[in-house]
């Protein structure tokens, strides 16, 4: 599982020219089952995700999708965890450690 913390570079003036086409590429990777949750950051400087995916590698080939990203208005942050635990409804996602 990862947490994709996004954290603007531009003004929102900028990141809100570019709000459809982030949410229409959010909404393709809740449609294939890779994201879990989503939303802004309070103050609005940025964003997080929550992400499940088999790798790394995986997410970052995603991450660089974005059109935050490839539009310059935010840098990502990703981290990685093992979600031993979860909510009933992510039990799916549980994990075990190595």
């Amino acid at each position: 599982m990862f947490v994709l913390e996004l954290t603007y570079t531009a003004p929102l003036d900028a990141v809100d020219a570019l709000l459809p086409d982030h949410v229409a590429w959010l909404e393709e990777q809740y449609e294939k089952g890779l994201f879990l949750a989503s939303g802004r950051m309070e103050p609005r400087d940025g964003g997080v995700i929550l992400a499940v995916a088999e790798d790394r590698a995986r997410i970052e080939k995603i991450v660089a999708g974005d059109p935050f990203l490839t539009g310059s208005v935010c840098t990502y942050r990703i981290t990685e965890f093992i979600a031993t635990k979860t909510a009933p409804e992510l039990a799916r996602h549980r994990q075990t450690p190595d």
